[in-house]
């Protein structure tokens, strides 16, 4: 996962800011690295250097392969504390889509979680057969005896 950070003019873009906010964010999503392919990260001062609460706005959208990109944004009254907001929104919001896909993936017809299995008719269907089976089976097998 690529991850690009922009900044106002208000807030310095240097290279340690690039390097912090880039270890946050590959830090929250990194389980989702596959399924990403950029994160792209707005910083912004809303008040142009004055302090006051909620001035700090952080933005991220997070490029996701063959699906629509995901937005969040967070305000805070520091810097560190927007990024930290917008990371954990962002992760929430792919945690969800993420739990959609693999329901829907799910019912495509390839049901993969055993335990998921067990609770489906249809693996309850298969045991009832199974039974009928081993049944008939002995059944025919005391009728030969």
């Amino acid at each position: 996962m690529q991850v690009q950070v922009n900044s106002d003019h208000n807030i310095e873009g240097s290279a340690g800011l690039q390097n912090w906010v880039t270890s946050v964010v590959e830090d929250r999503l990194d389980r989702f690295d596959e399924l990403l392919t950029r994160v792209e990260v707005h910083l912004n001062d809303e008040n142009a250097g004055k302090s006051g609460a909620q001035d700090k706005r952080c933005q991220m959208e997070a490029r996701i392969k063959g699906h629509q990109p995901l937005s969040v944004t967070h305000k805070a009254e520091s810097l560190d504390l927007a990024v930290d907001g917008a990371a954990d929104k962002l992760l929430r919001a792919i945690t969800h889509l993420s739990g959609k896909l693999e329901k829907k993936r799910l019912s495509g017809g390839e049901l993969n979680d055993p335990l998921a299995l067990e609770d489906s008719e249809e693996f309850k269907d298969s045991l009832r057969q199974d039974e009928f089976l081993e049944r008939e089976q002995l059944a025919h097998d005391h009728e030969l005896k």
